[in-house]
Parts: C-alpha cells; sequence; structure tokens
C-alpha cells in the first residue's frame, strides 16, 4: 500500500533534519502531488521544501514557496505559524536579522509552549541572538528548548541545542565550556549524519580558532567546505570559507583576501546580502593588511558598514567602523560593556595604533596597556599553558605597538616594563593542577602505541590520532584550573631585589627593531643592537649546529667548525657583547629573550664562557621565589636507541650516591613519572622532539613510547631541577608574535624551577661528559647555571645546553 501524503511528507522532514537532502525532496515531490485539497497539509510541505531548497542553494525559490504558502487562505493558526517560523529561518540563513527575528516570534508566541515545533523555532532564534551578539536573550532560548527536548526525549536536537549553548559560550569569550559542551554533542551529532557532523566541526573550528590554534582551524575548515561542496550546500560552503578567511586574517592576510572575496561572491550569487556584507567586512581588512601601500576604498567601507547594520550584524560593522579608523579620521565608534572581550580588544589596538602614527606615544602605551590588561582579565579563565600562549594572538598587536612606542621613548622604565610584558603575557595566571586524570592517562597511553605503529609516516594525519589528540587537549583545558594572578615587577622594585653580582639582559624585538635593557642593582641602560646583521648571523645558524653535532673527523667538520665559529662570532660581537658591556662588574647574568631569539646556542657565544646565566621566562617570576632549592633525591632515566645514555646516567647518578637510575625496559612512560613526583633532581636521556604545529606533544622517547609534554600534568609534584638531554627539547615555537611555547615551558608550568635544555642536537659524546660534570656540581650544592658553567670549564666542552628559568 502506497504512503500517504501525510507519511511521505514526515519522510521527508526526517531526511532533512538529518541532512540527507536529496532524500526529502523526492519525498516531499511525492507528498505534494498526494496531497489533494488538504490546504494546511500542502502548505506545510511546501515549507519544508523551501527549507531544502535553502539548504541546497536555493534561496530566492525557497522564500518565495514559503510566502506563496503563508498567501494561502483558510490556513489553520498552527499551520502559519509553522510557516512563520520556516519563513524566519530562511531569512536568517540569509542573514537578514531583524526580518527573521520579527518572523520567528510571531511563530513562537503562536505555539504550544511545550510542543516540539516550537522547540525548534527557539533553536532558531537563539542563532539569530547569536548573531546580533544578544547572548542573554539567546541562552534563554536554547535553555527553553533544552528543557522541551529532555521532556520528549529527543536526544539529536537536544544534543544540537547543546552544542549551540557551547557556541554561545564561545560568543561570551568562555572557549573551555564552549569546547566543553560542543565536544560532549559531537557523537550524537555524528551519528546523526555526515553533514550534521560537518556543522559541528564548522562550530568546534571557531572555537580553535578563537583560541589562536589556527593551523587546526584551518584544516578543519578546509575539510569542511569541501564536505559542503559536495553536497552542494553553496551557503554553508560559503559559510566555511568565511570562517577560514577570518582565521586567515591574523598571519596570511593575501590568503585571506582570496578567501573573504570567494565567499563573498558565493553569497552574493545566493541572494544572501547579509553574509556576502560579512565577508566582504573581512576581505576589507585582509586588503587593509595585504596591501598597507593602497589607497583606501572607504566608500567600500562605509557601504559594507551599512549593509551589515541593516542585516543586523551591528557587533560586526562597528568592527569594521573600528578597522576603517586605522586609516581614517573621524571618533572612534562607542562600546557597549557586554561588546565581545575580541572587540574590545580591537578598539584598543585601534587606539593605540592611531596614537602612535600621530606621534602620541604616551597615548599610546595607555591604550595598549588597558588592552593588555583586558586580555589579561580574560586569560583570568584559562589554566591550560597552551590556551593562555595561544589566546596572545589577540594582543600581538597591541603588543608590538606598546613595545615600539616604549622603544622610542629610551626610557629604560618604560621599556623594562614592556618587556616584562610581553614575557609575562602568557605566564600571568597561575595553574591550579588538575587531580590525576585515568581517562587522560589512557588516552595518551593509546596515543603512544599510534605513535609506535605510524613510525615512518605523519602520524598526526590518521584520523584515530586527531581524535585522541582532540580529545587529550579537551580534558586538559577543562580539567587545568585558573589560580591567583601573579603580578609584574617595575624596574625599582627589580633593582632593589637584585644582589651586586647579578645582571638582567632583557632584550626586546619591536617586530623592527632589536634593543636591550640592562639592569642592575646600581643601575639601568637601553643598548640599541645591529638588528640586521643579528638577523643575517641567524640565518642558517641552527643547520651549522645540526651539522657540526653529527659531523665527525675529516674536512667537512673542519669547514662546518669554521662556518659555524663564524656566526656565532657575529652573534657574540653584535648581540651579546654591546649588553655586556653595560654591566662589566657582574658575574652572573640573567637573561629573558623574545620568541625570535628562541633557538640561540647562548652557551656557545664566546662572551658567556664560564659565566653563569638562566634564561628566565620573566624577570618577576625569576625574583618572586627565592626559597632553597631541593636537592636531596635525584633520579636518571636512559631511553632506548641512545649510545651513550646509559653510561650517561650512570655516571651522572654516582655523583649522587643513592640515586635512581631506570634503564632498558625499566624506562618506561608510567615508571618515569612516578620517578619525576619524588624526585627533586630528574635527568633524561633520550632521543627528543620537538612537534612545531602542538608543541605540547613534544617528548623524549621512552621503551614503550613518547613522554609527552601533556604527560607533566599527570605529575603530582614535579621536580625541582630537570636535565633534559634529549635533542630539540630546549626548542619552542613562536605561536603569536612573543609567545614561545615548548617542552621547557611545559615543565616551568608545571612548577619546575629551572630546565636544563638544548634548542638542536647534541652529539652523545659530549652530552655524556658534560652532564656528568654538571652532576658532580649539583650534588655539590651548587645551583644549576654555576653548576654548568663550570662544568663547561672543567670539561673544556662548548655545547648549547642552557638553564631555563631560575638557574640560580
Amino acid at each position: 500500500m502506497p504512503l500517504s501524503a501525510r507519511e511521505l511528507h514526515q519522510r521527508g522532514v526526517d531526511a532533512a533534519n538529518s541532512r540527507r537532502f536529496g532524500r526529502a525532496r523526492r519525498a516531499l515531490a511525492t507528498a505534494s502531488a498526494r496531497a489533494g485539497d488538504d490546504a494546511d497539509l500542502r502548505a506545510r510541505i511546501d515549507g519544508t521544501m523551501a527549507y531544502v531548497l535553502a539548504q541546497t542553494g536555493e534561496p530566492g525559490e525557497a522564500e518565495r514557496l514559503s510566502r506563496e504558502a503563508l498567501a494561502r487562505p483558510g490556513l489553520h493558526a498552527d499551520t502559519v505559524a509553522v510557516l512563520d517560523g520556516q519563513l524566519g529561518t530562511l531569512l536568517m540563513h540569509g542573514g537578514r536579522l531583524d526580518e527573521a527575528d520579527q518572523a520567528l516570534t510571531r511563530a513562537i508566541d503562536a505555539l504550544d509552549e511545550d510542543s516540539i515545533e516550537r522547540a525548534n523555532l527557539l533553536m532558531s532564534r537563539s542563532i539569530v541572538g547569536m548573531q546580533r551578539h544578544r547572548l542573554d536573550d539567546c541562552t534563554a532560548d536554547l535553555r527553553s528548548a533544552i528543557a522541551v527536548y529532555e521532556t520528549l526525549g529527543e536526544e539529536e536536537p537536544l544534543a544540537e541545542a547543546r552544542h549551540n549553548l557551547g557556541y554561545a559560550a564561545l560568543l561570551g569569550g568562555d572557549l573551555v565550556a564552549a569546547l566543553k559542551l560542543m565536544t560532549a554533542s559531537r557523537p550524537t551529532l555524528a551519528a546523526t549524519s555526515d553533514l550534521a557532523a560537518a556543522i559541528s566541526d564548522l562550530d568546534r573550528a571557531e572555537v580553535l580558532r578563537d583560541a589562536g590554534l589556527t593551523t587546526e582551524a584551518e584544516a578543519l575548515l578546509d575539510e569542511v567546505a569541501t564536505r559542503f561542496g559536495t553536497q552542494r550546500m553553496r551557503q554553508a560552503r560559503g559559510e566555511a570559507e568565511f570562517h577560514l578567511a577570518r582565521s586567515l586574517l591574523r598571519h596570511d592576510a593575501a590568503a585571506a583576501e582570496r578567501t573573504a572575496a570567494r565567499a563573498a561572491r558565493r553569497f552574493a550569487a545566493l541572494g544572501s546580502d547579509g553574509w556576502s556584507a560579512r565577508a566582504e567586512a573581512v576581505r576589507l581588512e585582509a586588503s587593509l593588511r595585504a596591501h598597507p601601500e593602497r589607497a583606501v576604498d572607504a566608500a567600500a567601507f562605509a557601504r559594507t558598514e551599512r549593509a551589515l547594520t541593516a542585516g543586523g550584524f551591528r557587533t560586526e560593522a562597528t568592527a569594521l567602523g573600528l578597522t576603517s579608523r586605522l586609516v581614517g579620521e573621524g571618533r572612534m565608534p562607542r562600546l557597549t560593556d557586554d561588546a565581545p572581550t575580541p572587540l574590545r580588544l580591537r578598539a584598543h589596538e585601534v587606539q593605540a595604533v592611531r596614537a602612535a602614527k600621530a606621534g602620541k606615544d604616551a597615548a599610546a602605551l595607555r591604550a595598549a596597556a588597558h588592552g593588555l590588561d583586558l586580555l589579561t582579565a580574560w586569560q583570568q579563565s584559562f589554566g591550560a599553558l597552551d590556551l593562555q600562549a595561544s589566546v596572545a594572538m589577540h594582543g600581538t598587536e597591541l603588543m608590538f605597538t606598546g613595545l615600539g612606542a616604549a622603544a622610542r621613548t629610551r626610557d629604560p622604565g618604560v621599556l623594562f616594563e614592556w618587556s616584562e610584558r610581553a614575557r609575562h603575557l602568557s605566564q600571568q595566571v597561575a595553574p591550579v593542577r588538575p587531580p590525576h586524570d585515568a581517562d587522560l592517562a589512557a588516552d595518551l597511553a593509546e596515543l603512544r602505541m599510534l605513535r609506535a605503529d605510524l613510525a615512518g609516516s605523519d602520524w598526526t594525519a590518521d584520523a584515530r590520532v586527531r581524535a585522541l589528540r582532540d580529545r587529550v587537549r579537551d580534558r586538559q583545558w577543562s580539567s587545568t584550573g585558573a589560580g591567583a594572578h601573579r603580578g609584574r615587577l617595575d624596574l625599582a622594585t627589580t633593582r632593589a631585589r637584585l644582589d651586586d653580582e647579578t645582571a638582567v639582559l632583557a632584550y626586546v624585538y619591536t617586530g623592527t627593531d632589536l634593543l636591550c635593557t640592562v639592569v642592575t642593582a646600581a643601575g639601568a641602560s637601553i643598548v640599541e643592537l645591529p638588528w640586521p646583521r643579528i638577523r643575517a648571523a641567524l640565518d642558517g645558524l641552527r643547520a651549522d649546529l645540526d651539522v657540526a653535532a653529527l659531523t665527525h673527523g675529516g674536512p667537512m667538520a673542519a669547514t662546518v667548525g669554521r662556518s659555524l665559529d663564524e656566526r656565532l662570532r657575529a652573534l657574540d660581537e653584535s648581540l651579546f657583547a654591546p649588553a655586556r658591556a653595560a654591566a662589566p662588574q657582574a658575574s652572573r647574568l640573567a637573561l629573558t629573550i623574545p620568541g625570535i631569539l628562541g633557538g640561540i646556542p647562548w652557551a656557545m657565544l664566546p662572551g658567556l664562557s664560564g659565566i653563569p646565566f638562566t634564561i628566565a621566562t620573566s624577570v618577576s617570576r625569576l625574583l618572586e621565589d627565592r626559597a632553597p632549592r631541593r636537592r636531596a633525591r635525584a633520579g636518571f632515566a636512559a631511553g632506548p636507541r641512545v649510545a651513550r645514555a646509559g653510561e650517561e646516567v650512570r655516571t651522572a647518578a654516582s655523583a649522587w650516591g643513592t640515586a635512581e637510575v631506570f634503564a632498558g625496559e625499566e624506562a618506561r612512560v608510567d615508571a618515569i613519572t612516578e620517578l619525576a613526583g619524588r624526585t627533586d633532581v630528574l635527568h633524561i636521556a633520550a632521543h627528543g622532539r620537538h612537534a612545531v604545529d602542538n608543541p605540547l606533544f613534544s617528548g623524549f622517547e621512552l621503551v614503550d613510547g613518547t613522554l609527552f609534554g601533556y604527560d607533566v600534568d599527570l605529575i603530582p609534584r614535579p621536580p625541582d631541577t630537570v636535565v633534559l638531554s634529549a635533542c630539540e627539547l630546549g626548542r619552542s615555537s613562536v605561536r603569536w608574535g612573543e609567545e614561545a611555547l615548548g617542552m621547557t615551558r611545559v615543565w616551568l608550568h608545571a612548577g619546575t624551577r629551572c630546565v636544563i635544555a638544548a634548542p638542536v642536537v647534541v652529539a652523545d659524546d659530549v652530552a655524556c661528559e658534560l652532564l656528568a660534570a654538571l652532576h658532580l656540581r649539583l650534588a655539590g650544592g651548587d645551583a644549576p647555571a654555576v653548576a654548568l658553567a663550570a662544568a663547561s670549564e672543567s670539561t673544556g666542552l662548548r655545547a648549547p645546553f642552557h638553564c631555563h628559568g631560575d638557574g640560580f
């Protein structure tokens, strides 16, 4: 017996809700042919078909069909309400937010409070609230819808509503809650259809983008856009391209301009004027960044700003207005106190840049400082290291504008303050360490097995690895709380706390120039450094270091050695010697450095030979806690396939007498993390790898796999001093401007006071001999920086090991 028109309509509704639009169209077409004289049923069929048409790239025809259905006489009030709701949803997707809100509200007010139809329309109206940034209204609609879905046991729409609640959290700046809600909802949505999973991933990519994880966000957006394109969902594909352009804006303006232009054309062809204006706004800002030499099309800015306002996108209209003020005159747009944090940061950024261009450096410093204080307040909701570091993306322009203005003052106090701001940006919030998480430990163990199984290939491209990687990060974000706010020291307090033997060399990179504020107890001065010469010496330095470490004997070794010596001598003369000359009496040095200088093997510079020094995360952190060092218990571990690792740890351990040593089959991840929790000095000799795109997946190889940066968070009481005799683990990735993140920072963030590591490859025999001598000094009571300098002097070995954190 053939299905009735009503049954076919329901089949079409179910298929449309599952994003199976081809199946929905076929069912609805047959239903329409069988509807007969039932005006209400025919109108509902047409309303559902309108939704399908809009989703598959025919919004004009969809709106025509909806309005035609609404105009039919004699319809039941419930049918009119459903059609009003469907029209409102169409208008919402087209970016006509004010009209959409009116139609949806008419429908919601006419429907039964506990009906699923009303709950569905509350969902649509919540999206209008999101896009208008009326988050209280949006959240209220979502919670009302959730209550209905829970009562009716509707799992799929419930998951979607909770996902959207996560999106509202994203717009409110709560990235942790956003990711948690979206992650919890995704399995249910993914089980519905591939397209439902793609829509979930589109929103998840926005969280990653706002968190500064643009590499992952952009890969996900590319993938999602392709999936939408395959299904001929042109509106959804354009939305993915729009968000991709927004992500590219911060680091590849030319690509952002191309992508936004493509999205704008796609929306224009669909008649989605509001979305076309949104994409055009991104294109205009990208063009401004990519082509600063071009004349600004003020008329295009004004036209697009008006279009955004007309469509109801008032927050984005304000943002574009701020961008236009970067190059034009006129008063700054006024922001409300509840404006989104990124928008308020942008306002401070524009004020700072305008003041700097006008030669008003004091005003530029005030605006930049206010913006960074706002960013700090936002960061106080995060405890996870990678999230704190990545979200610094939103302060990059503010920081460089402030550093440039501070440099122009030629005031040591001002430049020191801004140097500390730059060094302190991702460590102002002390983490609250989570309790041991068995699920996190299990996920990391599975990742270790997958990495071993996929050896020799790009293991990060594997779908299982990506899913586990995302789950590990989500757990760590949500479980690591934020503790106390760490203050910064000013120049006067720093000088008062320094002893007569110590000098601070605070290097500052403004984006164009390199300077150093030299601070001692007796005074402070600014040293200008020849950045072009330093940059030339840095080019090729890493390659020379790697080749020198791996080349033993013969003419090649002599050639590489001479090249490396020349580079190190040039760096010493241009980078270190001028700063050292400003503090000739100091017998030990504390360096703070921008990310751009992070790969320098400071211990190999001729001028630093025999001088105890440490690379501090910031001067404020270095001087905030001068408690006695813990050094009663030492532990050692040797990983596989390192020629002299066993010899290295046994020789070094002999300096301590009662040290624990793990080698061979004993050197397993669980054993070493337990060892780390009960020792004061931990030494690991193993192969190390630095993960550039995701530094918290850096680690070193043990017999059962890699001990990742995330594993460090499972150590309840990290050692006072950690020695990483593992190539590359002193390296850091520069995320945004000044933010450097790597394995050393992971240990320091967890509470370790000093990490001794190398940023490049170190020959096994050099590491073995030098670090054995280091432990003789550490066991004898020397501070790490003093012990390392003395070990280098006594052995005559020059290696790139240096202290990070507090080496004194």
